[in-house]
């Protein structure tokens, strides 16, 4: 897909972070951009900025984890700008920094339902329509170097990203067979300055965690603060993205100086060695890239 101009995107999670910036950079190219996120007043100034630089947007407030709002999304875009042809499944929370026996049902609940059913719903929603319009398209999903990684203390959010990867990887096969005009993207950065580590903020109260936060889980909270701050722009992910979908590349790496440790990881499962894993490495993780 190389012309963007007056073709219709979708991105989720698009108050901030990266979905503000893949928003941000598709009006750019001349896009008409639909706006969601689970929070309103971010998502309409979001929205309003963008109009203001000449974009056509409709915003609309979306739990990604709940099957009628992704619906009820795509519906929206159809009766709004009658096409869609690029869906960016980005919507993503943190969870809690705990080992896995302590990870409580609410946790689960919640990060499975924004990082990987949020996801599931999107290319459920939108890729039938995608392919009864035979034109061209494209879905991006957001998922991480957490999708080829296995750190500890994140098992929840790991289950997610992996997950994420796989179903990226699935759907590719599966256009490819049909010789679709639609492609796909999975997302994989890495540290990128967004504001993902304060994702609690979003948490509906009903997935509250009874237990409060342990000094442990606080301490790497809070690293994982400081490398996020001192990762990338967004806009530089964003531009990545963007490329990624005129040269229909698949994988989409923002740190590629990062790629050394999912060679290391393969490498093991392929001579069939334990898994090692040095806790100096997620310190030590290059940020800026």
């Amino acid at each position: 897909m190389k012309d963007f101009k007056d073709k219709v995107a979708v991105v989720t999670g698009a108050a901030s972070g990266i979905g503000l910036a893949l928003a941000s950079r598709f009006a750019a190219d001349g896009m008409k951009v639909v706006l969601s996120d689970v929070e309103e007043e971010p998502l309409a100034r979001a929205a309003q900025e963008l109009e203001a630089k000449g974009a056509k947007t409709l915003a609309l407030r979306t739990d990604v984890s709940k099957a009628a709002d992704v619906d009820a999304l795509a519906k929206a875009t159809l009766e709004t700008f009658g096409a869609v042809h690029v869906v960016c499944n980005n919507a993503g929370v943190s969870g809690d920094m705990a080992p896995v026996w302590e990870q409580t049902v609410e946790n689960w609940t919640w990060v499975l339902g924004v990082n990987l059913w949020g996801v599931i719903h999107g290319v459920r929603a939108f890729t039938p329509i995608m392919l009864q319009q035979g034109t061209e398209g494209h879905i991006v999903n957001t998922a991480s170097m957490a999708g080829h990684l296995s750190m500890p203390f994140g098992s929840v959010y790991n289950v997610t990203k992996h997950s994420v990867v796989t179903l990226s990887e699935s759907l590719h096969y599966e256009l490819a067979m049909l010789d679709s005009s639609v492609k796909v993207s999975v997302l994989c950065p890495g540290w990128v300055r967004t504001q993902i580590v304060d994702s609690e903020r979003t948490r509906p109260p009903e997935l509250a965690n009874a237990a409060p936060v342990s000094e442990g889980q606080q301490g790497f909270r809070e690293m994982a603060r400081a490398l996020v701050g001192a990762g990338i722009p967004p806009s530089e992910v964003a531009e990545r993205v963007s490329n990624a979908i005129r040269d229909e590349r698949f994988y989409v790496f923002p740190h590629p100086e990062m790629l050394g440790l999912i060679r290391e990881r393969m490498d093991n499962v392929l001579a069939e060695r334990n898994p090692v894993f040095d806790m100096t490495q997620l310190t030590e993780m290059p940020t800026k890239g």
